[in-house]
């Protein structure tokens, strides 16, 4: 089978199936942008109502640059990876002071912008402005592996760069955005990690891996994901029917969203009497306060790409606080907790938990 009739045969099957997304109907290069970097890591079913909540709020890039980064993070509240949020507000802020409020309209200048890589550059340059680059993402990488049965790990630092190569020659046939949206969704909803629908696929009597029954062989990915195991104590403190809460810094998860104290243990989740030592050790309370404890029997388990988080949360009230003492920015009220941008790990225990 020749390139030009594989590139023919995705495209017809695209035309055919393709499924109705908003972004599909715009050369828009800030609407496609906002799409791209809301479904990296994210499916579409998710991703969705995020993009509509965002286009909403944010019609164009200028709203987006010149909106407060905490209701950025409020908005994107749920979806994870909130560096990706960060990042889309920079970026904004770039497209408006470095570029005179117009995106890049090239793949190498678009990857100059905060968070856009080699993917996301390729999809903005081809879906708005036709330029014939391919986007290689990992519905794409499987579908090139399993047709051609490239024996090449996906994870190694040189398969962006051949496979890229590979679809280059697919993409000369047919008009770059059209090509892309296709190849793409063919591995979204036809070459599927799991269960692929090899009798009704257009390509199946020519794909290599189908001749030699090993669909599922394809794509070659070695490099395991090392899991690390979090262990996390929050301490829930109310003084005045107001609750402290904390912006996070640093370089670590959930950078710029709110949670409560914490004491990140080792191993294993902390006891009662260690929680308030550490309260003591760090003045949060203090030897004259009366304390009501509650702990949260339920301990609240979060999935991240790297990470396994245990949490448990204790209730802490303090009844005589010094009154005399102004409460500080920290303390919020329980409905200001509520709209405050925070990880939904936060934003569970608040919504199952009773004051």
């Amino acid at each position: 089978m020749s390139n030009k009739t594989i590139t023919k045969k995705i495209i017809n099957w695209y035309h055919e199936h393709k499924r109705p997304l908003p972004w599909r109907d715009t050369q828009d290069p800030y609407l496609i942008w906002l799409s791209e970097i809301i479904l990296q890591q994210t499916r579409v079913a998710q991703g969705m109502s995020y993009y509509e909540k965002f286009v909403a709020n944010y019609p164009n890039v200028h709203e987006l640059a010149n909106a407060d980064q905490s209701e950025i993070l409020r908005l994107w509240q749920g979806l994870g990876y909130y560096s990706r949020a960060r990042n889309l507000h920079f970026a904004a802020k770039q497209v408006i002071d470095e570029y005179q409020e117009k995106f890049p309209t090239s793949y190498s200048e678009l990857k100059k912008l905060k968070g856009v890589g080699d993917y996301t550059a390729a999809a903005i340059a081809s879906f708005a402005f036709e330029e014939e680059v391919p986007v290689v993402d990992g519905n794409v990488y499987r579908v090139l592996a399993r047709l051609f049965a490239i024996d090449i790990d996906i994870a190694s630092s040189t398969a962006y760069k051949q496979f890229a190569a590979i679809a280059k020659q697919l993409i000369c046939h047919a008009k770059a955005s059209t090509f892309n949206q296709a190849i793409m969704e063919f591995g979204a909803l036809q070459c599927t990690p799991k269960n692929p629908q090899c009798i009704t696929c257009p390509l199946s009597i020519d794909c290599k891996a189908h001749q030699e029954n090993k669909t599922t062989h394809y794509p070659i990915k070695i490099k395991k994901i090392k899991i690390k195991k979090r262990y996390f104590n929050y301490a829930v403190l109310s003084r005045d029917d107001n609750i402290l809460m904390n912006e996070r810094k640093g370089k670590d998860i959930w950078q710029g969203l709110y949670d409560f104290p914490l004491l990140e243990s080792i191993n294993k989740l902390c006891t009662e009497d260690e929680l308030i030592t550490w309260l003591n050790e760090n003045t949060l309370v203090d030897a004259s306060n009366k304390l009501t404890l509650k702990k949260v029997s339920k301990v609240y388990k979060h999935i991240l790409s790297h990470q396994h988080i245990y949490a448990i949360f204790y209730y802490i009230h303090i009844q005589n606080p010094d009154t005399n003492r102004k409460l500080s920015d920290s303390y919020h009220s329980l409905e200001e907790c509520f709209r405050l941008p925070k990880p939904i790990l936060i934003a569970n225990y608040l919504k199952e938990s009773i004051f």
